[in-house]
């Protein structure tokens, strides 16, 4: 049912975001190998000797996953969608993995450019810039049809929450700006 659903949003389907479940152990499922890979990726800082790298990263990652579906328990409270904002959770949590299709069809493309003479730079620029556009309209998509949303609100709901996930994640490098390098060392 999940794959079923994450593809139907894909290809611009609302009856897609009925696929997911508005449970909590539905939404605890979602969040699972969202929080697991950052567990993973600090118990291999921290074997390498960087414990505090490892805590930030995985204290940042968490809030970073955790953040998203806050504010859409908050925007769904503030516009009286209390009982849409699980479902809707639950399936941006599991749209995270579209993005493995997504840069795999990216890829693809590019190379089919860049053998047709594009040189590769401005080939994975433009496919990588479409792929996330992409993915952009994925989410805001998945954030219309679950809250049942106009484009407009879908859309300020995409913005903040895109923009206070950015920060979220860019606040541990820019509070200890030697993380960067630690980070590309590893």
């Amino acid at each position: 049912m999940i794959l079923r659903g994450l593809f139907m949003l894909a290809r611009g389907r609302k009856t897609g975001i009925n696929e997911f479940s508005g449970s909590m152990d539905a939404f605890t499922a979602s969040l699972a190998p969202l929080i697991a890979f950052p567990l993973v990726g600090a118990g291999i800082s921290a074997l390498s000797g960087q414990w505090g790298f490892a805590l930030l990263g995985l204290f940042s990652r968490i809030c970073a996953v955790l953040v998203l579906p806050v504010i859409v328990f908050e925007f769904a409270r503030w516009t009286g969608r209390e009982a849409l904002w699980l479902r809707t959770a639950t399936a941006l949590n599991w749209a995270f993995w579209m993005l493995l299709p997504v840069l795999f069809a990216a890829a693809f493309v590019a190379a089919v450019l860049m053998e047709l003479g594009l040189a590769m730079v401005p080939a994975e620029i433009g496919v990588l810039g479409l792929a996330g556009l992409y993915l952009l309209w994925y989410h805001w998509f998945i954030m219309r049809a679950g809250l049942s949303l106009s484009w407009f609100q879908a859309l300020g709901l995409l913005l903040f929450s895109s923009l206070v996930i950015a920060a979220v994640s860019a606040a541990p490098v820019l509070v200890f700006p030697q993380l960067y390098t630690q980070a590309i060392q590893l």
